[in-house]
């Protein structure tokens, strides 16, 4: 992985928008003041590509990629790998409460050929390139097939961030094996082991596949096709005899259907000619139909009378005049004789009432004075009392004085109080009001009671007269309509007459429905003994066309009986003529029928010889036996190929399946995998012991053991110790060795997209002493001379940092941390 451009706005001290271009910094250093933010640099690279950083603490807390008081950071990073260049995208958000996400993450492969500097130019992310992952999920998948080293390898290889320069060095066996097996690519062999016992299974279950179906083939020797092959021969000649025999069955049968048919049909005909004979009763047919048109012609001779006496009383009742008028005028006779008597009695009642209405209003005048006399007592009985309490209020004044005393109401000396008088006036006063007002409320009550009588009287006289003139307005109008009526006693004998009448109408009309209804039965029964009549000729019609292809002889069509007499005759004739006819026809029949079984027989003995039941289509039977045994044959022939086939692909499965279970074998002891990593890790030790014997001036070599590291100290004789046991600048110069070595010598080796095409190391160079750190200086020179690897470091060395071409100065204000490019 190399990184090319980073483009940072938002990221911890990245507060502004943030432009880093590595595209030609094959050697670089990034320098500036402590806390300026150079580490942050490397921190925004894994972030991009993971979306943590090894300085939170393993910890994947988003909150810490926000710049102080910043709501949103978004981290781009343009890196090649592998020949392909790739853009990673991260973009955080702390919402209203709060809460920081990913608000988008994505891994683009871009186009080959794209300038990175159009990156400025405001594309939208689709014009990246091909999306390889879209969401943060997706992230962890992409990248670690694009750069080949998962997160924790990825800081101890290619990015070595502060406090975790030595993991390599410390890391556990296992856990250095681990980074060796993706740097090498050698995971392949265990896919290849995993692909190659795949490939077994399937090619054994192909081979018990191909064994099942040939364990289904186990019939196709030389014998059943020679068994075949016979059976074809066999069923050609039944065919070729059967071909032969049929026609002669053919005939046999022919002959025999025919005077079979003959047979038959002089049975027909005697069948009919027997059959022809007079119904029963054909006599009497003609006799009932002349009886039946006699007793029709009576019964139209009776409805004819009986209408003529009920049009006769029609003509009657019509002079009478209409009954409804009749009986109106006679019910208008009794209501006018009824609302007469009603009429004298309304005018009794009106005298009587307006004399009662006249002694009521005469009554209320009289209460309505009584009481105008009472209400005038009442106002003397009210000015009475006010001049009692006037008087009984001086009287209690003179009650509380002495002679001398003040008078309370005037305030004047009085000399001589006067005496109180014995008795209170207000009180007789009192009394006297009291009756006075009752008296009043008593004539008022009184003059209420005579107004509602007077009404009450006065509606009813209204009332009364009102009746009064209703009845004789409706006797006026009941004597206009008797004006030219009848009387009484006319209209009464007029109604008799009617209801005489009208009992005659009705008996004669029953008398005309009855006639009908017996004229209507009467030709009913003629109709019927003329249907029957008509049905008995139709049925000798139906006879005589029976026989018509006999000639039979012509019909009286005046006598029925004479006509089936004379056809019965006939009919019995020719039956005898036929019967004489018969004996010698149906010994034909029994000869041909012989004669038929007897080729039947021959047939059924053919199929009998070849193991074949008896057919009722010999010739479709003989076919079908050649078809079946061709088409045996053909599939005996084809099974016989296709185990052939078989057994040719078995032999390929049996192959293919011992091949890819010796790989399998061969692959699954791990041991060629154990002697790459350890030829890879010789190569690597031996690389970093050169280079840690040219840091630390021949003192120290690097070996392994088993896995692990040890420093063999020439100054100490030779002595080997654990690299845990070095100083912290020892051990810098271990880990930088490793590092470098792990760059230098093992990328030549990889096989992944897990190439180490940069180094960044961001440690402690200020640990190191002049010439230890002109040696590191000239180590990394001669590294990023060769041109294959970005080299990259964080330091605050000037001496080292003066010696690096291209140099990213970081400074930091209050608002934001900037980075400037300086060098060539």
């Amino acid at each position: 992985m190399r990184p090319m451009r980073l483009d940072l706005a938002g990221f911890t001290v990245f507060r502004d928008e943030t432009t880093i271009d590595f595209t030609d910094a094959d050697f670089f250093a990034l320098v500036g003041p402590t806390g300026s933010g150079k580490s942050t640099v490397l921190d925004a690279i894994c972030f991009a590509l993971y979306g943590t950083v090894p300085r939170w603490g393993g910890t994947r807390g988003l909150g810490n990629a926000l710049a102080p008081s910043a709501t949103e950071a978004r981290v781009r990073l343009v890196f090649e790998s592998a020949g392909a260049r790739y853009v990673a995208t991260r973009v955080v958000r702390r919402d209203g409460r709060g809460n920081v996400k990913t608000a988008n993450a994505g891994l683009q492969l871009m186009p080959d050929g794209f300038d990175v500097t159009k990156l400025d130019t405001g594309l939208s992310p689709e014009d990246l390139g091909e999306v390889v992952a879209g969401t943060p999920g997706e992230m962890d998948e992409a990248v670690l097939a694009a750069v080949g080293l998962p997160y924790e390898q990825f800081t101890s290889c290619v990015v070595l961030p502060q406090g975790q320069f030595a993991d390599f060095l410390h890391a556990r066996p296992a856990t250095r094996q681990q980074i060796l097996v993706n740097l090498l690519g050698l995971g392949v062999y265990e896919q290849v082991q995993q692909r190659a016992t795949g490939r077994a299974a399937q090619a054994e279950a192909k081979l018990e596949a191909v064994d099942q179906l040939l364990a289904g083939l186990a019939d196709t020797d030389d014998a059943t096709l020679e068994r075949a092959t016979e059976q074809v021969e066999r069923m050609t000649e039944l065919a070729t005899a059967v071909t032969a025999a049929v026609p002669e069955l053919e005939t046999a049968r022919a002959t025999a259907r025919e005077v079979t048919h003959a047979l038959a049909a002089l049975d027909a005909e005697l069948s009919v000619l027997d059959a022809v004979r007079a119904p029963d009763g054909t006599a009497e047919l003609t006799q009932a139909v002349a009886a039946a048109r006699a007793a029709a012609d009576a019964a139209v001779d009776a409805v004819s009378l009986a209408e003529e006496r009920e049009e006769k009383l029609r003509g009657e009742l019509t002079a009478l005049g209409d009954e409804s008028t009749l009986r109106l005028q006679l019910r208008s006779y009794a209501e006018r004789e009824q609302l007469a008597g009603q009429a004298d009695a309304l005018r009794a009642a009106v005298q009587a009432a307006g004399a009662e209405h006249d002694a009521a209003v005469a009554a209320l005048a009289q209460a309505t004075a009584a009481a105008e006399r009472a209400e005038a007592e009442l106002a003397a009985a009210f000015q009475a009392h006010e001049e009692a309490k006037t008087a009984d209020q001086a009287a209690a004044l003179r009650a509380h004085l002495s002679d001398g005393d003040a008078c309370p109401v005037c305030e004047q000396v009085v000399a001589r109080v006067p005496a109180v008088p014995a008795g209170s006036a207000v009180a007789r006063a009192v009394a006297a009001g009291k009756s006075a007002r009752a008296a009043s409320e008593a004539a008022k009550r009184l003059v209420a009671e005579r107004d509602a009588a007077a009404r009450d009287l006065d509606r009813v006289l209204v009332r009364t007269r009102a009746e009064h003139d209703g009845i004789q307005a409706r006797l006026s109008a009941l004597d206009e309509l008797l004006a030219d009526a009848a009387s009484a006693q006319t209209l009464r004998e007029r109604l008799d007459e009617h209801t005489r009448l009208r009992a005659a109408l009705d008996e004669a009309a029953t008398a005309v429905r009855a006639g009908r209804d017996a004229a209507r039965r009467a030709r009913g029964t003629v109709d019927a003994a003329q249907e029957r009549l008509r049905t008995a000729w139709r049925h000798f019609d139906g006879t005589r066309d029976g026989l018509a292809r006999f000639g039979p002889p012509a019909a009286d069509r005046d006598d029925l009986a004479a006509a089936w007499a004379t056809l019965a005759e006939w009919a019995q004739e020719q039956a005898r003529q036929r019967r004489s006819q018969r004996d010698g026809l149906a010994t034909s029949v029994a000869d041909a029928e012989a004669a038929t079984r007897a080729v039947a027989a021959r047939i059924d003995g053919i199929f009998a010889d070849a193991g074949l039941p008896a057919p009722d289509d010999p010739v479709r039977a003989a076919t079908v036996a050649v078809e079946r045994a061709e088409a045996e044959l053909r599939r005996l022939v084809e099974r016989r190929e296709q185990a052939a086939e078989l057994r040719e692909q078995r032999a390929e499965h049996e192959r293919q399946a011992q091949v890819a279970r010796a790989l399998a074998g061969h692959l699954r002891a791990n041991n060629f995998e154990r002697w790459l990593l350890a030829e890879a890790l010789d190569l690597l030790v031996d690389g970093a012991s050169g280079i840690l014997r040219e840091l630390s001036g021949g003192q120290y070599d690097l070996i392994h053991d088993k896995g692990e590291f040890f420093v063999v100290d020439h100054h100490d004789a030779g002595l080997r110790r654990g690299v845990r046991t070095l100083s912290g600048g020892e051990t810098f110069q271990a880990s930088l060795a490793l590092a470098l070595a792990l760059s230098e010598q093992l990328a030549g080796l990889s096989t992944t997209a897990a190439s180490l095409e940069s180094i960044v190391l961001d440690e402690g160079f200020g640990t190191l002493d002049a010439a230890t750190l002109d040696t590191v200086a000239a180590t990394l020179e001669n590294l990023a001379a060769r041109g294959d690897r970005m080299v990259g470091v964080v330091t605050h060395v000037p001496a080292l940092a003066e010696r690096i071409p291209v140099r990213f100065e970081v400074r930091k204000d209050a608002r934001s941390a900037r980075v400037e490019r300086t060098g060539r």
